[in-house]
């Protein structure tokens, strides 16, 4: 049972491990082992509890289909809301965390909530700045290309859909509210 005192179950034969798994054994010396004294059996944990006392629910939380109940601790500084939090409820609720469909649903709930802060933002009186809050202009005027060529970075292959992924969107965007402001002024035709 997960989330107790007691300590696992007994570790099979060393040589029943070497016959199974091949490789099995490269760290079996104690002396390379800087947990081993405390995986002796009869070892007191100093836990006072068998199960830990399970923190109250407020309201509803996400929990994976794979396990009983929530854990005994969780966090709740940011309670899921909105369209983004019932997009997370629901890789939640129908996949397992081992599922990609988990992660690539959860990935879209992060993109509705940011682009949901974005159009927030144009409510403000400061508004988003996708010049200077993306740092596109951040390595002007410090070697930028010095940076990144002959310096064996990984990322080279790639940093030319940078501006793209972060710019793009904006363009897309004023694009759109650009046409729908056109036709919404554009006098119609009138039959």
């Amino acid at each position: 049972m997960p989330y107790t005192s007691d300590k696992p179950g007994p570790v099979p034969d060393a040589d029943a491990l070497r016959a199974r798994i091949p490789g099995w054994g490269a760290d079996a010396d104690p002396a390379d082992r800087p947990a081993f004294p405390r995986e002796q059996p009869g070892i007191v944990t100093g836990a006072h509890w068998d199960v830990p006392e399970q923190q109250v629910e407020a309201g509803s939380r996400e929990r994976s289909v794979e396990h009983l109940r929530l854990t005994p601790v969780f966090g709740t500084a940011q309670p899921l809301q909105g369209v983004s939090g019932a997009i997370r409820r629901f890789a939640y609720e129908r996949y397992s965390e081992g599922q990609t469909a988990h992660w690539l649903i959860l990935v879209a709930g992060d993109r509705v909530d940011a682009i949901t802060a974005h159009l927030r933002s144009f409510a403000t009186a400061r508004p988003d700045d996708p010049i200077t809050q993306s740092g596109v202009l951040g390595e002007r005027g410090r070697r930028p290309w010095a940076s990144r060529i002959g310096r064996g970075r990984v990322d080279l292959k790639h940093s030319w859909l940078d501006p793209l992924l972060v710019v793009g969107p904006w363009v897309v965007t004023a694009v759109i509210a650009t046409r729908i402001v056109l036709w919404a002024v554009r006098p119609r035709a009138r039959n």
